[in-house]
C-alpha cells in the first residue's frame, strides 16, 4: 500500500508542478509563446509520462475524481479511496508550495490567480457559475469514459497513457477559457491557497462538479459501453 500511495503522491506532484508550473512560469511571459495551447499540452504530458512511470504501481489516478470513478466502475477498491485522496492532496500541496517558492524567486512577483480555477470574475472568459458547473461535469465524465475504455481488457495494450494524456490535453483546450480547467479536485485545492484572489471560496464547485462528472462517466461506461456488458445481461434485446 505504501508504494501505491507514494506513486500517487509523486504522480500528482508532477501533474501540479508541471501543469500549473507551465501556467505560472512559462505562460507568464508572452515572448515564450506557449500560451494556453502550451499549458494544455503540459497538463497532458504530465499525466502521460507519470502514467507510464508509476501507473503500473498505483493505477496512475493522480486525481480524486478519477479514483472515485474507478471505484464506481469496479476497477478500484473502496477501502483504498480515502488513502488515495490523501496521497493526491499531499502531492498537490507539496507541488504548489515548491512552485510558489520558485515563482516568488524573481523581483516583482505577484501571485495573482496562481493557476487557480474559478467562475464569474475568476473565470478567464468571465463565464458564469452554471457554465463552469456544466463544463466541469461534462468534461470529467468524458475523461472517465476515456480512462475506463482505454484501460479495458479489449483495448489495445500499452496505449492507455497516450490516450489519457491526449484526452486531458483536449479537455484543457476546451475549458481553460471557462474555468482555467480543473476536472481534478486535488489540482484545484492546493494552488487556490496561494492565489491572491477569492479562489478558495469557489473551491466547492471544483470538488462537486468533477466528482459528479466522474460518477456519470463511470455509469455510462459500466452500464452502456463496457464490452463486458451485453444487451441480454442488462435486460435488453438484440
Amino acid at each position: 500500500m505504501l508504494k501505491k500511495l507514494t506513486a500517487e503522491f509523486v504522480g500528482t506532484f508532477w501533474l501540479v508542478f508541471g501543469g500549473c508550473g507551465s501556467a505560472v512560469l512559462a505562460a507568464a511571459y508572452p515572448e515564450l509563446g506557449i500560451g494556453f495551447v502550451g499549458v494544455s499540452l503540459a497538463f497532458g504530458l504530465t499525466v502521460l509520462t507519470m502514467a507510464y512511470a508509476v501507473g503500473g504501481i498505483s493505477g496512475g489516478h493522480f486525481n480524486p475524481a478519477v479514483s472515485l470513478g474507478l471505484a464506481l466502475g469496479k476497477r478500484f477498491g473502496w477501502g483504498e479511496l480515502l488513502p488515495y485522496w490523501g496521497a493526491q492532496l499531499l502531492g498537490s500541496f507539496t507541488a504548489a508550495g515548491m512552485l510558489y517558492l520558485v515563482a516568488s524567486g524573481t523581483a516583482g512577483f505577484e501571485a495573482g490567480g496562481f493557476a487557480s480555477n474559478g467562475y464569474g470574475e475568476l473565470s478567464p472568459g468571465g463565464y458564469s457559475m452554471t457554465a463552469a458547473l456544466v463544463i466541469e461535469i461534462v468534461l470529467t465524465a468524458g475523461f472517465l469514459i476515456v480512462i475506463l475504455g482505454s484501460t479495458s481488457a479489449k483495448a489495445p495494450a500499452g496505449f492507455a497513457p497516450i490516450s489519457i494524456g491526449l484526452a486531458l490535453t483536449l479537455i484543457h483546450l476546451i475549458s481553460i477559457p471557462v474555468t482555467n480547467t480543473s476536472v481534478n479536485p486535488a489540482r484545484s485545492t492546493s494552488v487556490a491557497f496561494y492565489a491572491d484572489t477569492a479562489a478558495v471560496p469557489q473551491l466547492w464547485l471544483f470538488w462537486v462538479a468533477p466528482l459528479i462528472g466522474a460518477a456519470i462517466g463511470a455509469f455510462i461506461w459500466s452500464f452502456l459501453l463496457s464490452p463486458d456488458e451485453s444487451l441480454e445481461n442488462i435486460g435488453g434485446t438484440e
